[in-house]
C-alpha cells in the first residue's frame, strides 16, 4: 500500500504543474492571485484574447510552416540515409556514418556564428528557412544526425530474409527499400517523427537569433517577449503556454502506440 502512495504522491507532484497551467489559462483576471483554487472560475475569453491580441495565432502559424517541413525533411532524408548505410555495402560506409554522428557532438553554440554570416550570404537570414534548413541539417542537436542514428539502428534489426527473398523475386534495391523494409520501419519513423516534432515545436534559440521582426515570431519566441512585456497577465501567459503544448500532447497521444512500439522494436539500440 506504502508502495502505491508514493507512486500517487508523485504523480500528482508532476501533474499538477499542468493542471495549474489549465486552471489559470481559465481563470478570471481576479481569481488568478491563488495559485491554489483550481478552476475557480472560467473565462474562455483569456485564450481568445492570447490568440488574437497576443498575435498567437501568427505565432502559431510560423510555427507549424516551421515543424511540419522540418519533420518531413528529417524523417526523408534519415530513411533513405539510414537504409542505406545498414544494408548496402560500399566503402567509406562507416566513415560516412561517423560523419553524420559529428552533427551530435558538436554544440549549437559554437556554430551559431559563422552559421549567422552564411545565411546572411544566402539571402535566407530573416526568412523560415533560416530555421528550417539548419534544423534539418542537425545545427540544433537534431535532424538528420539523430534520424539516420535510429534509423540505421533500426534497419540493421530488421531480418535480412525478407530482402533476400524479395530480390530472388526480382525485386531492384529501390523496390526492396519501398515495398518490404520501409513498411516494417514504421514504428521507427513514427519515433523520429515525434522525436523530430517535440524539438522543432520547442526550438526557441534558433528563431530567436534567425527570425528577428514580430511578423516570424514563433510560439517559443512569442510566449518570451510576451512574457516579458506582460509580466503581470498571469492568465493570457498561461493560455498561451497551452495554446503551445496542447499540439505537442495531441501528437503524443496520436503516436503514442507506435512510438513505444518502435522504442521496443529496438529502433534505439546501437
Amino acid at each position: 500500500m506504502a508502495k502505491y502512495g508514493v507512486l500517487i504522491f508523485f504523480a500528482l507532484l508532476t501533474i499538477y504543474p499542468l493542471l495549474l497551467v489549465v486552471s489559470t489559462a481559465l481563470k478570471d483576471p481576479l481569481d488568478v492571485g491563488n495559485p491554489f483554487s483550481l478552476f475557480s472560475s472560467i473565462r474562455l475569453a483569456n485564450i481568445a484574447d492570447a490568440w488574437t491580441l497576443g498575435r498567437f495565432g501568427a505565432y502559431f502559424m510560423n510555427t507549424v510552416y516551421i515543424t511540419v517541413p522540418t519533420v518531413v525533411g528529417v524523417v526523408v532524408l534519415s530513411v533513405m540515409a539510414g537504409y542505406a548505410l545498414a544494408r548496402i555495402n560500399f566503402p567509406g560506409r562507416t566513415l560516412v556514418f561517423f560523419t553524420f554522428m559529428l552533427g551530435l557532438m558538436i554544440p549549437f553554440t559554437s556554430v551559431m556564428i559563422p552559421l549567422f554570416y552564411e545565411l546572411q550570404d544566402l539571402r535566407l537570414f530573416g526568412s523560415l528557412w533560416a530555421v528550417i534548413l539548419p534544423a534539418i541539417g542537425g545545427a540544433a542537436g537534431f535532424g538528420v544526425p539523430l534520424g539516420v542514428f535510429l534509423m540505421r539502428s533500426f534497419f540493421q534489426d530488421l531480418p535480412n530474409e525478407l530482402a533476400e527473398a524479395a530480390r530472388v523475386d526480382g525485386a531492384t534495391e529501390f523496390q526492396v527499400f519501398r515495398r518490404v523494409m520501409l513498411p516494417l520501419s514504421a514504428p521507427g519513423i513514427a519515433v523520429l517523427a515525434v522525436l523530430t516534432f517535440f524539438q522543432s515545436w520547442n526550438q526557441f534559440l534558433m528563431p530567436l537569433l534567425f527570425l528577428p521582426g514580430e511578423e516570424n515570431r514563433t510560439l517559443a519566441t512569442g510566449l518570451y517577449i510576451f512574457n516579458s512585456g506582460r509580466t503581470a497577465e498571469y492568465e493570457l501567459i498561461a493560455s498561451a503556454s497551452l495554446i503551445m503544448i496542447v499540439p505537442v500532447v495531441i501528437m503524443f497521444l496520436l503516436f503514442q502506440r507506435q512510438f513505444v512500439k518502435g522504442l521496443t522494436a529496438g529502433a534505439v539500440k546501437g
